[in-house]
C-alpha cells in the first residue's frame, strides 16, 4: 500500500495561537484514496529543521505533504525547507509570476511576487477545478497553511494520486466501558489481523459509552471483525451497529 507523512510548519501552530485544522481534512481524503497515512510531524519555521524532516519524511514514504510557510513574509520559509532538503536554489517560476501580476493589477508589491517562487526542478500541479498552481517537488507536495485554501487543493490531491482501494469503516456503539469489554475486544483483535481496530470511550452523553471501529481494505473481513465483536456483547449492550 502507498504510504503519505504530513510535515506541518507554523510557530503559531507550537505557540498554541492557531489550531491545526488541516490534518483530518487530508487524512480523510488519503484513507478514502487508500493510502496510509503514517506519521505527522509539527516543527517551528525553521529551514534547517524543515529542511532534515522533508528530506527524512520523503525518503520514507510515497508522498510528503507539509502544510504552511509559503506566503510572502519573513516566516514563510518552506520553499527555502524543501530546496535545501533537496540540495538546489530557488528559482521565481515565470508562469506563476504572469499570474500573480494578472491578479494583483496596479496593487502588486515585489511582497506578492514572493509567492512566485519554487525549488529549482519542481513542477507545477492544477486542474480545471484549482487553476491556481501547486508546488510539487519531487514526492513532496507543497500546500498553503490557511486552511480554506488548503481544502481547496485536496480535489487535486485526489486526481493526481488516483485511487487503489479505499478504506472501509463499520462501528459498534456500546453502553459498556472499555475495562468490560477489553476481553471480547482482545479476542476479535487477535482473530482478525486485517483489521484494523479502535476503541473510543465517551465520558459524556448517555446514548454509548464506548465507540468501536473497524478498518481495512477488504469489505468482507471488516464486516466480520464488525459482527464478531457485536455478537460478543449482551444483546442489550449494543446501542447500534454501523
Amino acid at each position: 500500500m502507498r504510504t503519505a507523512a504530513a510535515l506541518i510548519i507554523g510557530n503559531e501552530l507550537l505557540s498554541g495561537k492557531i489550531a491545526d485544522a488541516n490534518i483530518v481534512v487530508l487524512a480523510r481524503a488519503l484513507r478514502s484514496l487508500g493510502v496510509v497515512f503514517r506519521r505527522v510531524v509539527m516543527v517551528l519555521d525553521e529551514i534547517d529543521v524543515i529542511a532534515e524532516e522533508v528530506r527524512t519524511l520523503s525518503k520514507t514514504h510515497d508522498w510528503l505533504f507539509t502544510s504552511g510557510g509559503v506566503g510572502p513574509t519573513h516566516d514563510d520559509v518552506t520553499i527555502d525547507g524543501v530546496a535545501r532538503a533537496f540540495d538546489t536554489h530557488v528559482v521565481i517560476e515565470p508562469s506563476m509570476e504572469s499570474m500573480l501580476r494578472a491578479y494583483y493589477g496596479d496593487k502588486l508589491t515585489e511582497g506578492h511576487l514572493l509567492m512566485a517562487r519554487m525549488p529549482h526542478g519542481a513542477r507545477l500541479a492544477a486542474s480545471k477545478s484549482m487553476p491556481w498552481p501547486t508546488v510539487v517537488m519531487n514526492n513532496v507536495w507543497i500546500l498553503p497553511g490557511v486552511p480554506e485554501i488548503f481544502q481547496a487543493k485536496i480535489p487535486l490531491i485526489r486526481e493526481e494520486l488516483g485511487a487503489d482501494v479505499p478504506f472501509v469503516s463499520h462501528a459498534v456503539f456500546t453502553t459498556l466501558d472499555e475495562g468490560t469489554i477489553k476481553p471480547m475486544l482482545d479476542r476479535v483483535v487477535s482473530e482478525h489481523p486485517d483489521v484494523e481496530i479502535g476503541s473510543y470511550p465517551r465520558w459524556s452523553g448517555l446514548e454509548y459509552k464506548t465507540k468501536l471501529t473497524f478498518d481495512g481494505l477488504d469489505v468482507d473481513k471488516v464486516r466480520t471483525a464488525r459482527d464478531a465483536f457485536a455478537a460478543s456483547l449482551p444483546e442489550e449492550a449494543v446501542v447500534r451497529v454501523e
